[in-house]
């Protein structure tokens, strides 16, 4: 506990998919009142205490909550007493770019159920990440297709925020592309990636989702003040506060992307890049996929759902 009474927030996470793959180790660690946390770049190891005296809440990211529902994980961590958030990430399906997600129609119906369950004000949706492209000397395509019948979905359910964000690249990235020959990441100028966000606000607006983004300060900056989109905080102690009462940190998480505009407030992160992989194998993933250790997605990491 931090500070006057202060609580810690756990971020779970943004190192790999724990709802979908690694929930029994997620809930191992919360019943022994300590996660064991390993630092990614130096290794350094440290503990932090687990338990709800300590703990204000829990924010999850995933792309599959399906194992995190039928375990019924979320009725026991309120039963603990954890205040609970959810980043849901849902992108229109592309079997090269997410090629072991389940259905998207599965997914839907997991987010309509995460909002009834745990109400729709803690749950947001991201469409994360944009994604231009092209496969030989084919024409750009882009992964924007399926944002308007996941918006409506999203609206039905009560959800009120989406948050997304284009693609960065990274040199694991490109080490993957290499080995694909003919498909390339597309990076689209900014008026282009301004014009896109302007559609999909215009999609969104009248359904009451708001459109904020997660660490594009460059396309932010010089906007109107009107614009139809704004900042996104993932991780947002004063949500968490509004939903929950008590005490957590409002301060800027230092771990994260300040520089290009991550607005998140102070979070533990858990999870591991090394002992965690996930088995999604998205394509873009800047995290540890499955198929970076094989140098190739595997089908066998489709069956991987609950990993002990």
């Amino acid at each position: 506990m931090g500070p006057a009474g202060t609580k810690t927030v756990i971020s779970a996470s943004r190192r790999t998919d724990i709802p979908a793959f690694y929930m029994p180790w997620f809930m191992r660690q919360i019943t022994q009142g300590v996660f064991r946390q390993v630092n990614p770049y130096n290794r350094s190891a440290s503990e932090w205490p687990a338990t709800p005296d300590h703990v204000h809440s829990i924010v999850f990211w995933s792309k599959d909550f399906g194992p995190f529902l039928e375990g019924g994980y979320g009725e026991s961590f309120r039963r603990m007493g954890y205040g609970l958030m959810f980043n849901f990430t849902l992108n229109s399906p592309h079997p090269l770019l997410e090629p072991r997600v389940p259905p998207l129609a599965q997914r839907l119906i997991q987010m309509t159920e995460l909002a009834r369950r745990f109400g729709p004000q803690a749950v947001t949706w991201r469409f994360d990440p944009i994604c231009f492209f092209s496969e030989g000397a084919g024409p750009r395509r882009d992964n924007l297709a399926g944002f308007a019948r996941i918006a409506q979905t999203a609206a039905r359910a009560g959800i009120t925020r989406c948050v997304t964000s284009f693609m960065d690249r990274y040199p694991k990235i490109d080490r993957r592309l290499f080995a694909m020959g003919d498909f390339s990441f597309i990076d689209p100028s900014l008026e282009t990636k301004r014009a896109v966000l302007n559609q999909l606000a215009q999609e969104a607006h009248p359904l009451g989702i708001e459109l904020r983004l997660c660490c594009e300060k460059e396309i932010l900056a010089d906007q109107p003040a009107k614009a139809p989109f704004g900042a996104a905080a993932c991780v947002s102690g004063e949500r968490l506060m509004a939903l929950y009462g008590g005490r957590v940190s409002r301060a800027a998480d230092p771990g994260q992307r300040r520089a290009m505009g991550c607005a998140c407030s102070r979070s533990l992160d858990v999870g591991d890049y090394r002992h965690h992989p996930c088995f999604h194998d998205c394509l873009f993933c800047y995290a540890s996929p499955a198929r970076d250790r094989s140098g190739t997605a595997s089908p066998a990491a489709a069956d991987r759902r609950r990993i002990p």
